[in-house]
């Protein structure tokens, strides 16, 4: 999988979920959890990751949206 873009905002993520999911391409929420537990809204970003075959097709839609993919190098470990 591939990190297409990270977040604290629940309304910018959610939008980005669904643009994605009308380009039949399928994001996975990564760090829900982490970030309701932290208890900042701030200290730990949420990510969105699409398998590496749409990362390409993923990076398009958000680029015709007006939006930037993550900064990091697209990889999660």
């Amino acid at each position: 999988m591939k990190e297409v873009l990270r977040s604290n905002d629940p309304v910018k993520l959610s939008w980005i979920k669904a643009l994605l999911k009308d380009a039949g391409i399928e994001a996975l929420e990564l760090d829900l959890h982490t970030s309701v537990l932290e208890g900042s809204a701030v200290a730990i970003p949420r990510r969105l990751a699409v398998v590496d075959e749409e990362f390409e097709a993923a990076r398009r839609v958000l680029e015709e949206a007006g939006e930037e993919i993550s900064r990091s190098d697209g990889f999660f470990g």
